[in-house]
């Protein structure tokens, strides 16, 4: 009876106040009623009604291609308008609306510099009482690319898939023809109240998709209208960069501004003083990553699970207000995290923000807290605990003090683990493909008028007003219920994008496989969190008693060597201070992100990419890096164009490979190399000139795109300015020796920051190329020229050489 009169005053308060978000979001301009078959044009696309059939094409301009056939807007009842519509967004579109069956729309927008049609849904309440809609089918359509669908692959969240076998998508899918590239991208720009999915198949011979947004609950109140969430729809050449620009949707709807990101320690999976560690090892690690890694580029420690009071149910304790006395932090969490600051660290703690044990002897008194199910018992899941009501005022004024109690104690870096608990649905782990999670198996929620996805993401924002923008906010993660993937874009830094190191049996590739497919993310909506890069040499986790040493130093390259050239999230977990010097070296070449522009070469040829380009051109000059990953158990031969690959396809490349420290020939046309089993190799390539160029540094896998600043080649001079860290030998390699002439080094200088810092030019190794090392007891930029001039051609000699030719 309670929850009965509750719900109608929300119902009378909302039918009285609210503003209907589609009058809120759509300002229109002009209408126009017409009979003829309306149209709508931008720079990049057409869209066509076809009166007769009763459905929309849509044209990709640039190759005059049909690639969009049969839109069908559901429960359209004929009647069609053409608008100019006005987005705070992306300003000023031109739709064709259909009317529906209930009183609502669906609207087709083109806006000027988008290349993507732009699909969205209200929906009204026309009848005399509440309508609860549990899911919406807005539209579906036809992909054709001109080739058999047997021919087409559907990349999405579970994979690169054939159309038919894809189990279904959050958030995008795109259809692609991996020959060429072209494709088709197709992704929800919003998941505010409901979650985004969509299916493929195939019908008469194409690729069809099904639009669905999952609610679980959406109460509409009687004579309102509400927007629903906006779909885009985009042809592209390369479906690479269709993702990418539909990230880019993604940032300028949600005003994302990434926070900076730092490479992280986690001390969860550490071999020794793994879990939360203690406060005795969290110090002694902070002083070994300032003295050792901090200036290559770590510069956070989070403490993990285990360090937190209250009683363990089900799944980790949930006391996050106060320490556990019997656990390795006796002096409290402030007095660690001084220390970890006080060593230019920042410090990190990971919490379950939305879940408590109702159990709890503190929550005895506080049972309405707590959502419910459909029969009456607390929503709790399998290790996630008891998802806590984020609509009830009690449970967000407690949410925001126990975030402002942690970032009270010195805490900067929040861990936000099993995220899904706020969505109040089931544990499906692990999910990457749709699955069935049983959203609104529950009791309406305190304020029975939000959705439970709309009610996540209250909660998120809660945290960043509790907080504000100092502390980074990393969300864990998607794969444990994919519906905290769209619900979480724009709120939080980074997203855990995989299960934990090894849950799925897949070893160094658990991460790898989701990051590569949800690249374009990277950068854009939040930074890709991989789960960290094992380099220990044996032993074993204490996360993780059962799991395996790591293995042999190539292997140990390989998934640091990826997260560096991809530009993913670094996190490292292994216990440092007695990791071997080689394994050292590793983490301090590949810690530090670029900010270059990276992609997976062979994206839609196979599940795992291969082959990798990352390239920069904030020195002037144009730099491209290689990285050929070999994932498999066994010897394989990694091959492609340089064409395919990215780069100009007449054009000789010099070649150097990090790993080895060696150059190797000029590619030109086309590369093919083998590597052994889970093994990488890392090439900077430089296209050839007439002059010397430096094409690889010692600084760091990607060669000069992090750390050389400028390079310039001025009247037999080339001079650059280079960002070095103190203490680390810096190595120039430079190739061209031989391009325009035979050029002959003068000399090597430095041009300015020359205290406690020399250079000069090592002994020749290497036919046409030069390598000039610079050393400093000083970390900052460092400005250097080397001379060169042309050797004198013997005219003589070249001259008889002729005669007797």
């Amino acid at each position: 009876m309670i929850r009965k009169i509750q719900l109608l005053f929300f119902i009378a308060l909302i039918c009285s106040t609210r503003v209907f978000a589609a009058e809120e979001r759509i300002n229109s301009i002009a209408v126009q009623r017409f009979k003829e078959s309306p149209v709508i044009t931008n720079q990049f696309l057409t869209v066509n009604y076809n009166a007769v059939e009763k459905n929309l094409a849509v044209v990709f301009k640039a190759g005059n291609k049909t690639f969009l056939k049969n839109i069908i807007p559901k429960n359209a009842n004929g009647i069609i308008k053409k608008k100019e519509l006005l987005s705070p967004v992306f300003g000023k579109g031109s739709a064709l609306i259909f009317s529906t069956t209930d009183g609502g729309t669906i609207s087709f927008t083109l806006y000027p510099l988008q290349p993507f049609l732009f699909v969205e849904q209200t929906v009204k309440n026309s009848g005399k009482d509440v309508v609860d809609i549990q899911k919406l089918n807005p539209v579906s359509f036809s992909v054709d690319l001109n080739k058999p669908a047997s021919r087409l692959k559907t990349l999405g969240t579970g994979g690169l898939l054939a159309p038919d076998q894809n189990p279904g998508s959050y958030v995008f899918l795109t259809t692609v023809d991996p020959v060429t590239r072209n494709g088709v991208v197709a992704g929800w720009l919003t998941n505010e109240k409901g979650s985004g999915v969509l299916f493929s198949g195939i019908n008469n011979g194409l690729v069809e998709i099904k639009s669905q947004i999952d609610y679980g609950r959406f109460l509409l109140p009687v004579g309102t209208t509400e927007a629903t969430e906006t779909l885009l729809i985009g042809y592209f050449d390369d479906a690479r960069l269709g993702e990418e620009r539909f990230a880019d949707a993604i940032a300028k709807q949600q005003n994302i501004k990434l926070k900076p990101r730092t490479a992280v320690y986690c001390t969860w999976y550490s071999e020794k003083n793994g879990g939360a560690g203690t406060e005795q090892s969290t110090i002694e690690l902070a002083k070994f990553v300032k003295e050792k890694l901090r200036p290559f580029g770590l510069g956070a420690i989070q403490i993990d699970d285990q360090w937190q009071a209250g009683g363990q149910y089900n799944g980790p304790h949930r006391g996050f207000d106060r320490v556990d006395p019997k656990g390795g932090y006796p002096n409290g969490m402030s007095t660690v995290a001084a220390t970890v600051k006080k060593e230019g660290l920042m410090a990190g703690i990971w919490w379950m923000p939305f879940a408590r044990n109702h159990q709890d002897i503190e929550y005895r008194d506080k049972q309405h807290w707590f959502a419910h199910r459909k029969n009456g018992k607390p929503y709790e899941t399998t290790w996630g605990g008891t998802s806590l009501d984020l609509t009830n005022p009690e449970v967000q004024s407690h949410i925001s003090y126990v975030a402002k109690k942690m970032q009270g104690w010195g805490y900067n870096y929040f861990k936000m683990d099993g995220l899904w608990t706020g969505t109040v649905t089931e544990q499906v782990y692990i999910n990457d493909g749709y699955k069935n999670d049983s959203i609104g198996n529950n009791k309406p929620l305190f304020n029975p008028m939000k959705t439970q996805i709309e009610a996540y993401r209250d909660g998120l924002r809660l945290l960043r007003h509790a907080v504000g923008n100092e502390v980074f906010l990393s969300g864990c993660c998607a794969s444990q219920n994919m519906r905290s993937f769209g619900a979480s874009m724009g709120l939080v830094n980074s997203m855990r994008i995989g299960p934990d190191f090894n849950h799925d049996g897949e070893s160094i590739r658990t991460g790898v496989i989701r990051a590569s497919r949800l690249y374009f993310l990277n950068g854009r909506v939040w930074w890709n969190d991989p789960d960290p890069s094992m380099l220990r040499e044996k032993g074993k986790s204490a996360a993780d008693p059962a799991a395996d040493g790591i293995g042999s130093l190539t292997r140990a390259r390989l998934l640091p060597s990826y997260v560096a050239v991809s530009k993913q999230f670094f996190l490292s977990s292994d216990w440092l201070p007695d990791l071997p010097n080689d394994r050292i070296e590793i983490m301090k070449r590949c810690m530090a992100s670029h900010n270059g522009v990276a992609r997976p070469v062979d994206a839609f040829d196979k599940s795992l990419p291969s082959i990798w380009i990352a390239t920069d051109q904030k020195a002037g000059v144009k730099r491209n890096v290689i990285g050929l990953f070999n994932w498999a158990t066994s010897t394989q031969t990694i091959s492609s164009s340089i064409k395919w690959a990215g780069l100009a396809e007449k054009t000789a490349y010099h070649a150097f490979d990090f790993w080895e420290n060696k150059p190797l020939p000029d590619i030109s046309g086309s590369f093919a190399m083998s590597l052994p089993a889970e093994s990488c190799r890392i090439i900077a390539v430089r296209a050839k000139s007439n002059h010397p160029v430096v094409v690889s540094t010692s600084q760091h896998v990607t060669q000069g795109i992090i750390d050389l600043m400028e390079e310039e080649w001025k009247s037999g001079t080339l001079s650059g300015t280079s960002k070095l860290i103190a203490g680390d030998d810096y190595e120039l390699r430079i190739a061209g020796l031989n391009d325009g002439g035979k050029w002959k080094t003068d000399r090597a200088s430095l041009i300015a920051n020359k205290d406690e810092t020399t250079i000069h030019v090592l002994p020749k190794q290497e036919n046409g190329w030069l390598r000039v090392l610079i050393k400093s007891n000083k970390s900052g930029l460092v400005k250097w020229r080397i001379r060169f001039s042309k050797q004198a051609v013997n005219i003589r000699n070249k001259n008889n050489e002729s005669r007797k030719a």
